[in-house]
This record gives C-alpha cells, sequence and structure tokens, in this order.
C-alpha cells in the first residue's frame, strides 16, 4: 500500500522543491570570437555589448558553454609575469577567465585564452555576477579567431 504513495510524495516534493524556491535571474556571459565582442545578458534581455580580446593563434579561447567558477578581484597571473587580471571571473578548470585589462588591442585576438575587456566594463560585469549566486552565471564562447589579427570590434 505504501508503494501507491511513494510517486505521489516524490512528486509533491519535486513540486515544492521546484516552485518553492525564489526566482533568480541568469546571467549570460555571451562571447562571439569571430567578431570579438562580448554582449551581457539578464534574464534573456540584453544589457551590455563590449569589444574583447579573445585567444590568439595558438591559444584560442575554447568554445563552449561553461558556468563562472570563481572570482577574484585582483588576480595576477601565474603564468604569465604576474601580468595583472582584475576583476577575473574563472570559466575553465585551466585558469581561463574574463578580466580586465588597459592593453590598447580590444577587437583583435590577442590573448592567452583568457577574454580580455576593458577594466571599466570587467569592473561593471563583476559587481552585476556578485549580486547573484556564481552558479547563476553562465559563459558562452562561440566563432573563430579572425584571420591575420585583423580588428573587428569597435571600441
Amino acid at each position: 500500500m505504501l508503494g501507491k504513495f511513494i510517486p505521489a510524495l516524490a512528486g509533491a516534493f519535486l513540486a515544492i522543491v521546484a516552485f518553492g524556491q525564489p526566482a533568480h535571474a541568469d546571467i549570460l556571459i555571451s562571447v562571439d570570437k569571430t567578431n570579438q565582442r562580448m554582449t551581457v545578458s539578464v534574464d534573456g534581455a540584453v544589457r551590455y555589448e563590449w569589444p574583447v580580446s579573445t585567444g590568439r593563434a595558438g591559444y584560442d579561447t575554447p568554445n563552449g558553454t561553461f558556468w563562472a567558477l570563481a572570482k577574484q578581484k585582483d588576480h595576477r597571473s601565474k603564468e604569465y609575469d604576474d601580468a595583472p587580471m582584475p576583476y577575473s571571473i574563472f570559466f575553465t578548470r585551466s585558469g581561463i577567465a574574463v578580466h580586465g585589462t588597459k592593453s590598447k588591442g580590444l577587437g583583435t585576438a590577442a590573448s592567452h585564452g583568457c577574454v580580455r575587456l576593458s577594466v571599466e566594463n570587467a569592473a561593471t560585469l563583476w559587481d552585476l555576477v556578485a549580486t547573484r549566486p556564481l552558479y547563476s552565471t553562465t559563459v558562452q564562447v562561440n566563432g573563430s579567431i579572425p584571420q591575420n589579427g585583423q580588428r573587428v570590434a569597435k571600441r
């Protein structure tokens, strides 16, 4: 007799878990390597569009869908001469991140795999991501490295 109630109880439990939780806004960081652009959306509405620099030939930023894994406001690269990586949002276990740069080369594929954007825009993104649980931020990367270091994004 108990066997008849288990599926009903399980369904009720799942309904409580699924619908009883407060809603949160999902953040999507979409990176287009072909056009060297980032679009940031919250709950499906575009909030920001910025020029970026992704990985150059030999250091391509990986395509795919990732979740934000960690954040560090004042990170410095252990691999590249203690280079500053302000407002880092890491999205791969190998250390690839979205982070700020003072480099003037935005709009070209120029990094060692990270997605670089202006420090000002990185701070804005950092503050936005900090308003929600880290797991609600998704990073999507697609496209391919522009040919011959071609500058494609406008500042």
